[in-house]
């Protein structure tokens, strides 16, 4: 807790029980949940969380850089306290959502400049497929 506490501080933020729940839970897991999955998680020890705070929580990180927004092809974006560049993986069938390690796409952002007028800021790769799981239970 004393870690979260230091990096909301070191973003200028003000530390909460609530973002200090949201931001550890977060920086804890692999599964790249949504907020309506974070709220669900954290609700039964945090009685005082709401749906709306996760939803403000998200945007305050998201905007402050301490976490990135996924855009997977759901209704609801998905989220990851991993910030540094690497691509994801999203199982077409199950909707579970992996880092993909190591990144053989680090440089990717300097080899499409060229092709483009635009200022390149960022990038997510993202592929698409069928996890092992899901693999063995096709019909």
């Amino acid at each position: 807790m004393k870690d979260t506490t230091k990096i909301l501080r070191a973003k200028g933020l003000k530390v909460t029980p609530q973002r200090i729940a949201i931001y550890t839970m977060l920086s804890h897991t692999k599964e790249h949940p949504n907020a309506e999955m974070i709220y669900q998680a954290l609700e039964p020890t945090n009685p005082t969380l709401s749906l709306a705070t996760v939803y403000k929580t998200l945007c305050l990180f998201k905007s402050s850089g301490l976490v990135q927004e996924l855009s997977v092809g759901e209704p609801s974006a998905r989220y990851d306290a991993i910030t540094t560049r690497h691509s994801h993986v999203v199982c077409t069938c199950c909707g579970k959502v992996k880092d993909l390690s190591p990144d053989p796409f680090g440089e990717l952002r300097q080899q499409a400049t060229p092709f483009t007028d635009f200022t390149l800021e960022s990038e997510q790769l993202i592929f698409y497929g069928k996890c092992p799981e899901c693999e063995k239970t096709k019909p």
